[in-house]
């Protein structure tokens, strides 16, 4: 079976995400994807560290397609470093994978 993963994404905007979120399921690059509307956000960018809310979408999809994901978050997102991890999915309900597959092109 093709190689899956978890693509996790976060913004500063929820409504932005959520598009951005449809647009990838619309454009087959993912199965779904799981919106959490506000996280807590820690880190540090440019010498300070910053403490700020933030959107976070788990995304399922091939590990072959999270390259053109990247490159649509570099086009698109907000921040001009924005977070874009992939995870492999090393075991799941195969009914799930076919589902992804299945999805996705």
């Amino acid at each position: 079976m093709q190689p899956l993963c978890e693509v996790t994404i976060t913004a500063p905007d929820a409504g932005w995400l959520v598009e951005f979120t449809r647009k990838l399921v619309e454009e087959r690059l993912a199965a779904c994807g799981h919106n959490l509307t506000e996280i807590r956000s820690i880190y540090r960018w440019d010498g300070q560290v910053h403490d700020e809310p933030e959107a976070r979408v788990m995304l399922h999809t091939r590990e072959s397609l999270v390259p053109e994901i990247i490159e649509l978050a570099r086009q698109k997102h907000p921040y001009e470093v924005p977070c874009v991890i992939s995870t492999p999915i090393t075991q799941a309900n195969s009914e799930y994978q076919a589902w992804i597959i299945a999805e996705t092109e």
